[in-house]
């Protein structure tokens, strides 16, 4: 990973989704909210940032905000299931 520290993550809850622009690309976590649970649809990161922790960095943040709001998590993209599954700290913010 390089950088990791300076990637800031922009929360867009307009468009349901936690952001990291870096170098003329986008990289996403798209998200949905429905009775007291946020649902983790879509984990983008384009190919030429693969390998940077962005995607990591995006999930991080996604459930930090999950546990802010008081809000269960429900993993419907698997690299945040993978990711959870990584990080047993996170595993009770699980609905």
């Amino acid at each position: 990973m390089t950088d990791t520290p300076k990637l800031i993550v922009v929360h867009n809850p307009q468009a349901y989704r936690f952001e990291i622009a870096r170098e003329g690309f986008l990289a996403v976590l798209e998200y949905m909210l429905a009775d007291g649970k946020i649902i983790f649809t879509h984990t983008g990161v384009p190919e030429a940032l693969g390998g940077q922790g962005i995607g990591s960095r995006l999930v991080a943040a996604g459930l930090d905000y999950a546990r802010e709001q008081g809000l269960k998590v429900v993993p419907a993209c698997s690299f945040v299931a993978a990711y959870i599954q990584k990080h047993p700290e996170t595993q009770d913010l699980v609905k």
